[in-house]
């Protein structure tokens, strides 16, 4: 084995999306921007859409193009950077919906494509993507007059429960929105965990599906192994890696295995992260370098040809930790050299 191993559990997808979907008030789409968070938009999307969900949310026109060539006619697949120049073809071609988040984008939309279903999207205090509140309700006559099929809104803070942004932004979506009549959403996962106040009539789950907190109930969905292309002894005193930054304090054995930052192992988890041969964790030694990681393996009882970096043991947030990032970031990351597997 020469390239490391990307295990990708599509069944634990669908099972995470069905447990949000059951604890939704309305109906939960799916979040499958950046291409799903890193594992495959077209596999991804195929098993939501086997599994039931009928709504599909992606950053840009062009992964929607790529959505809908996987789904085929059906789903509604909305885009959250609205209608863009350019995108107009793909909107029509690929039957897609832009989420309009200012007055430029509903009089560019209007002008080109007003034939096309559109959605709403609001600021509602996050004050990144969204029409204001003045903005919107100096357009509302014509907002309505096209029939929109979805007003959303994004919540700023909610994987904090008690932050009182949540309820501020809560009570100024329902008073924007309260004589429209369409379907309605604002939460994405932490969301529907504050609430079904928070619900509406979808809801729109992301890193909940691929395994992420907030959601603590989501099932694991990817494992990485790792080969190893050598071991050698390495002596007390003598260091490891560029700049060495390890010395060894006593006789040890040292794994060279194949991956690294350009596979999306950040380098700043150098002599900080572990990885895993069966139960037994093993120490990251001197720095990530591009293609190779430096593993203490003195603890293993035989020379392991491959390592876990992630697995049950280390999930994606126990690895964002020694990163100091999120496992958003661990997922969207991951590199195109692995041999990925769907199970």
């Amino acid at each position: 084995m020469s390239s490391a191993e990307l295990y990708i559990n599509l069944a634990n997808i669908c099972s995470n999306w069905n447990a949000l979907n059951r604890l939704s008030n309305g109906s939960a789409g799916a979040v499958v921007k950046a291409n799903a968070y890193g594992l495959g938009i077209k596999e991804v999307g195929i098993s939501l859409a086997k599994a039931g969900a009928r709504d599909f949310f992606v950053a840009v026109a062009e992964e929607g193009m790529q959505l809908r060539q996987a789904l085929g006619q059906g789903p509604k697949i909305y885009v959250f950077s609205g209608h863009m120049t350019g995108d107009t073809p793909l909107i029509k071609n690929f039957d897609l919906i832009p989420l309009i988040n200012s007055a430029e984008q509903l009089l560019f939309h209007v002008e080109n494509s007003s034939n096309q279903m559109i959605g709403i999207q609001l600021d509602t205090g996050m004050n990144r993507l969204g029409m204001e509140c003045a903005e919107y309700e100096a357009l509302k006559d014509i907002i309505t007059q096209l029939n929109p099929e979805l007003i959303m809104s994004h919540l700023a803070c909610a994987d904090e429960t008690s932050n009182p942004m949540n309820e501020r932004q809560l009570n100024y979506f329902n008073e924007i929105t309260n004589n429209i009549n369409c379907r309605k959403s604002l939460a994405a996962t932490g969301g529907i965990l504050l609430g079904k106040q928070y619900h509406f009539d979808m809801t729109r789950p992301g890193i909940g599906l691929y395994g992420g907190k907030p959601y603590s109930s989501s099932k694991n969905v990817v494992k990485l192994k790792l080969p190893v292309i050598q071991i050698r002894t390495v002596l007390a005193g003598e260091t490891v890696g560029y700049s060495n930054t390890w010395t060894a304090k006593k006789t040890t054995k040292v794994a060279t295995l194949n991956s690294g930052y350009a596979d999306g192992i950040f380098r700043c988890m150098s002599n900080k992260a572990m990885l895993y041969y069966n139960e037994i964790p093993c120490s990251i030694i001197g720095r990530i370098s591009m293609d190779l990681i430096g593993v203490d393996v003195s603890n293993c009882k035989e020379d392991p040809d491959s390592l876990w970096l992630l697995n049950d043991k280390q999930e994606i947030d126990d690895l964002a930790y020694d990163a100091n990032s999120i496992g958003y970031e661990i997922l969207t990351a991951l590199g195109n050299r692995y041999n990925r597997i769907y199970i």
